[in-house]
């Protein structure tokens, strides 16, 4: 038998053999929800991942550790306050919560934000992300927004205790309540401007690298290295230019924030009040620093390569 023979013996038997299996495949009919619950489910994700929720036991201790840290002075409060009601005890205000736990929420978005967009670009999942009814801008909205509630669980929670804490120390529990129902708009407000402030910063820089180490050393130094250079040059160079160091921190800024919504001013040790700027341009300069952070965010994403 010639090749030739043998090649077309072959061809006939493997057209023999082959055979069409019917897989019952059959196309989606159901409702297609778009492009807004896709951003939504996003969303939802993403903040579950913030807390580690639906993932390893490693993923969740983090972020529970330095949310607890940054509980307890409220916490000590709160149990003071219900256990020895006294006319007046407060042992922190809450205009002063910030400044006492700006290096535990420094480690918390560098903890959390270099996970939240990480993950995507290690696993190169952005691709399958942008293929859907999601866009880019979606995209990086999602994350920032994630990133932001993730933030009130050491910004707003704490407070709220506070509140309730200085509320049960009280003789009347409702008339205390009522009596100093002004501070709600500004916990509420520093809550959410400050967690927008420090989520942007750290979404942004995150969003630089895979790697996480990188990522969560780089946020770290962002925040603490201008406050250290703002403290040093506010303090030790008497001049009008060095002052402005403190538009350059956002902790500073963040302090400056909230003083301004609690309408209290700072202690005269306090770099905000060295530095002689009115507290309201404290607010703008955050205000200035968050969008433009955003800006870059969502810029990043539209040039990233997915």
């Amino acid at each position: 038998m010639t090749s030739t023979e043998r090649g077309s013996q072959h061809v006939q038997t493997s057209n023999e053999a082959s055979s069409i299996y019917d897989l019952g495949y059959r196309r989606y009919e159901g409702e297609r929800l778009g492009r807004s619950q896709a951003v939504r489910a996003l969303y939802r994700e993403s903040l579950r991942a913030a807390f580690g929720l639906g993932r390893s036991w490693s993923a969740k201790v983090g972020p529970a550790i330095l949310i607890f840290f940054a509980l307890i002075p409220a916490l000590i409060q709160l149990a003071i306050g219900a256990l020895v009601p006294v006319d007046e005890i407060e042992f922190i205000s809450h205009d002063d919560y910030y400044s006492d736990i700006k290096f535990i929420m420094a480690l918390y978005v560098g903890v959390v934000a270099p996970d939240l967009v990480g993950r995507d670009q290690r696993n190169r999942s952005l691709t399958l992300y942008f293929t859907r009814a999601i866009t880019r801008f979606d995209y990086a909205f999602a994350k920032l927004l994630a990133m932001t509630t993730a933030m009130l669980a050491i910004t707003l929670v704490p407070q709220l205790l506070l509140l309730i804490g200085n509320a049960l120390a009280s003789d009347e529990f409702g008339t205390f309540l009522s009596e100093n129902w002004d501070q709600v708009f500004p916990i509420f407000g520093t809550a959410f401007a400050g967690s927008w402030l420090l989520a942007s910063i750290g979404t942004l820089i995150a969003a630089q690298t895979p790697q996480r180490a990188f990522a969560t050393v780089g946020i770290i130094v962002a925040f603490l290295l201008p406050l250290a250079i703002a403290a040093v040059l506010v303090q030790e160079i008497h001049a009008s230019w060095a002052d402005l160091a403190v538009f350059l921190s956002p902790m500073d800024l963040l302090d400056g924030i909230t003083y301004w919504m609690f309408r209290t001013d700072p202690a005269p040790e306090d770099i905000i009040a060295m530095a002689g700027y009115a507290l309201h341009w404290s607010a703008l300069a955050g205000l200035v620093v968050a969008l433009g952070a955003t800006g870059l965010l969502l810029r990043r994403y539209a040039r990233i390569q997915a």
